[in-house]
């Protein structure tokens, strides 16, 4: 008698559910972002609808310290187009979940001189919604003069390499 070989069955894949849903990259031309900081949002189910389908603006975004809880303020997020009985206000401020040893870090640093806090990108992890905080500095204007300087600078030698080097087909 013949033993069939039994085929253990593989564990189906897991979908990946980390999704970026807004990206600020305004911010990294206004700011030098010195450290980056993961967390959460509290949302209500429209507002977490708006923000799966995109409508989201972290543009004018920054984060506060206020009573020992972090505050997300500024963030539009657009009201849900089909929405039951209730809605969001856009731009209503909403709380941020960090540990308190990170709450009084933060604010520690955004209250000297020259500090913000901003938002980088808005994504979900695991089905959360997460925020990626900078805590920044403001670039003077020169400097961001400087940084468009070095971009083109850098465009220019790259496009006079591929002109020189011949292609090999």
């Amino acid at each position: 008698m013949r033993e069939r070989a039994r085929s253990t069955p593989q564990p189906a894949e897991k979908k990946s559910r980390d999704i970026q849903l807004a990206d600020n990259k305004k911010a990294s031309y206004d700011y030098s972002i010195e450290e980056r900081f993961e967390a959460g949002v509290s949302l209500t189910g429209t507002e977490i609808k708006s923000l799966r389908a995109g409508h989201v603006n972290l543009r004018d975004g920054y984060a506060k310290i206020e009573d020992g809880e972090a505050w997300l303020r500024g963030v539009h997020i657009s009201p849900w187009t089909h929405p039951g009985y209730t809605n969001h206000e856009p731009l209503r401020p909403r709380k941020l979940l960090l540990h308190k040893n990170e709450i009084a870090f933060l604010a520690a640093r955004s209250a000297q001189q020259g500090y913000t806090l901003v938002p980088l990108r808005l994504y979900t992890k695991n089905g959360r919604a997460k925020v990626e905080l900078g805590l920044a500095r403001g670039k003077r204007r020169y400097e961001k003069r400087q940084v468009i300087k070095e971009r083109e600078a850098q465009r220019e030698m790259d496009a006079a390499v591929r002109r020189r080097v011949p292609r090999t087909t």
